[in-house]
């Protein structure tokens, strides 16, 4: 027996779908680091540091500094 349609989400989710498709727009699917994984952190510090010692990330870094320095 289906369930009545107010406890059944598809029928709502198909049709939001089909607004979106109509409006130009398409579905992706998008795949992020766990932030909850064990060694997640210890991973950030380790990336971090070799960032730290990289001088074309000195280099991006102080581009972006004098970027947002703008004044109007």
């Amino acid at each position: 027996m289906p369930a009545p349609a107010a406890t059944n989400p598809a029928p709502r989710m198909k049709q939001y779908r089909e607004r979106l498709r109509a409006a130009g727009l398409r579905p992706i699917q998008l795949w992020v680091p766990d932030t909850r994984a064990p060694g997640f952190a210890a991973e950030c510090r380790r990336q971090s540091a070799v960032l730290a010692q990289d001088t074309a990330e000195a280099d991006a870094a102080a581009f972006i500094e004098a970027a947002g320095a703008w004044s109007e």
